[in-house]
């Protein structure tokens, strides 16, 4: 059975769209950088465990890495 609703569609607050638009900008960049860091993590371990880098190798790897993806995904 269907309801008839004669009243307006949205009964909550009013959005907030300059809110909700900082919010999707914060969560796409989170992704955006979160997703470089862990790539340069699994680079950096396949270096240090399987290149012979060792563990502090694999280290600077993925700081440099980091460094490089954040500053081009500026």
């Amino acid at each position: 059975m269907s309801e008839e609703h004669s009243g307006p569609v949205e009964i909550g607050a009013s959005m907030d769209y300059r809110e909700h638009d900082k919010t999707y900008d914060l969560f796409i960049a989170g992704a955006k950088y979160g997703t470089a860091i862990i790539v340069a993590l699994m680079l950096a371990m396949a270096a240090g465990f399987f290149g012979g880098a060792g563990f502090l190798g694999g280290t600077f790897i993925w700081i440099v890495l980091s460094v490089a993806g954040v500053f081009l995904l500026r």
